[in-house]
């Protein structure tokens, strides 16, 4: 790997000088964060996007009610304060009066609740719709003052409302039907200028509420090659970087100008099966595909072992030791048994999908697991995709099975009930619910007292890897690299780039 590396190495560091006139700026201020990364946005509205490179770029330009800080503790966001009744039946805010959106108007109470009855409306398509579904009715009262007046208690809501997934976006644009076509939040940055798989210009919010930004602004380059971006950063063409592929992170400390942060983070690596397909309607099948696959030989091979083996629930408070979960432990023999049981002893062929990029170990995931369900007789066909046509493929259900990786939570419902209840607005993305994970999640979300809430989830989770939807396989780190004059950034579980609020450039 050495020299091959070197080699792709040295031409990307002349592909990167080539790139500096178009992509870097020579002459930024030194209050410009000059920054890179290989995934860009897919879309613009915060309410639809899925990926990761949405999410991340969203971030910075729109807000939720409330957000996570690093220890995913719940903080002030556009809320000042927040309060549930004693019943549980009503969720109060007190909106910060000095929020104003990047068009100069004030954040209302009117804005909040057209934003979340436009996530709420089924013809949305919004991709967080099931965590709101207990709001029956959205009261105003004044400017500053929203109550959601729920169905039932909901005690995982105000977590969902942390998500950029929940922005509050104008009443105004909304009416208008300019969500999606221009990007007008309320949060630390605005963006002037989106050039999809190029560049985003970046100008920091004088306005914002939440405090003083510590740059001008940042200029973000698209280099879909990562190898380029740990170029540009040795060259010192750019100040910060995300990496994804741990192949390039790792190489960052033996750069002495560079710094690396290194954090764990909630969200999973996952072989989703589609249980609607044949054979993966068979309990059986998809139990033997969770045996054959070893999960510490995938995390090993494709992610050099940056990371652990995980269950589904990732959250501190709620994992498991994954050990105890259904054949963790890799069992061929079992496996080869559960096929014959199932009426398949001679497999079957499939196609399981990944994207290019995201994660970019993607490829390499999909290789090593080929190559473990070949020996049950399982033949995989590896279709990889651009990450847009993927996600439009991975919405639909397309797929016979998919190399994923999927945004965790801070609590379990929030994370999982938009797939595993039987209202859960990406049901046809797992294509599997049954009574007793429909009922597990319901007791979880109504259930206040944080024991008896761990026991139901424990549960959940037991169940939901013993019946193996999908293969949960591990969790990993996020990785961002920057210059030693760049300090301030404050990483989160969640690989969240809002701690690009705190950063500053020094000479």
């Amino acid at each position: 790997m050495g020299k091959s590396f070197t080699k792709t190495l040295v031409s990307t560091v002349a592909f990167a000088v080539a790139l500096g006139a178009a992509g870097f700026s020579a002459t930024a201020s030194a209050a410009t964060l000059r920054m890179a990364w290989s995934q860009d946005a897919t879309g613009l509205d915060p309410h639809k996007q899925t990926a990761f490179s949405s999410l991340r770029l969203l971030e910075l330009v729109y807000e939720p009610l409330v957000r996570l800080d690093k220890d995913l503790k719940i903080i002030p966001a556009l809320a000042d304060s927040w309060e549930f009744s004693e019943d549980g039946k009503t969720l109060s805010f007190k909106l910060d009066p000095e929020a104003k959106f990047q068009n100069g108007n004030k954040v209302a109470a009117a804005d909040v609740k057209a934003s979340f009855e436009r996530l709420m409306a089924e013809e949305t398509g919004a991709a967080a719709r099931a965590n709101f579904l207990s709001i029956e009715t959205i009261d105003t009262p004044d400017d500053t003052t929203v109550v959601f007046n729920l169905s039932q208690p909901d005690v995982p809501l105000l977590t969902a409302m942390t998500s950029i997934n929940a922005a509050v976006v104008p009443a105004s644009e909304i009416e208008a039907g300019t969500i999606g076509t221009k990007a007008i939040g309320s949060g630390p940055f605005k963006l002037d200028q989106w050039e999809p798989n190029s560049k985003e210009v970046l100008t920091a919010n004088k306005e914002w509420a939440g405090g003083e930004v510590k740059v001008d602004g940042i200029n973000v380059s698209v280099l879909p090659d990562e190898t380029a971006i740990l170029a540009a950063l040795r060259t010192k063409q750019i100040d910060f970087a995300l990496l994804n592929d741990p192949l390039v992170a790792t190489l960052v400390p033996n750069e002495a100008s560079l710094t690396l942060d290194r954090t764990p983070v909630l969200n999973y690596h996952v072989l989703q099966l589609n249980p609607s397909r044949k054979p993966m309607t068979e309990l059986g099948v998809r139990q033997a595909i969770s045996c054959a696959v070893d999960r510490q030989d995938v995390l090993d091979t494709a992610l050099l072992g940056e990371g652990k083996v995980s269950g589904p629930l990732t959250m501190p408070a709620y994992a498991s030791d994954p050990s105890q979960l259904f054949c963790y432990e890799r069992d061929v023999e079992k496996a080869k048994k559960l096929m014959a049981d199932a009426g398949y002893a001679d497999g079957f062929s499939a196609t399981v999908i990944a994207a290019t990029g995201e994660p970019p170990t993607a490829a390499a995931e999909a290789q090593v697991i080929q190559s473990q369900l070949a020996e049950i007789g399982i033949k995989l066909d590896i279709k990889m995709m651009e990450l847009n046509v993927y996600v439009d493929t991975w919405l639909k259900g397309d797929f016979d099975m998919a190399v994923a990786l999927n945004g965790g939570r801070a609590d379990p419902y929030s994370m999982y009930n938009r797939y595993w209840t039987k209202a859960g607005n990406l049901q046809k993305v797992a294509n599997y619910i049954d009574d007793t994970l429909d009922d597990l999640m319901q007791k979880g979300r109504v259930e206040t007292d944080p024991e008896k809430r761990k026991e139901i989830f424990a549960a959940f989770e037991k169940h939901l890897a013993e019946v193996s939807p999908w293969i949960w396989l591990y969790t990993a780190y996020s990785y961002t690299a920057q210059q030693k004059n760049v300090t301030g950034f404050v990483p989160s579980p969640t690989g969240s780039l809002f701690g690009l609020t705190t950063v500053t450039v020094g000479e």
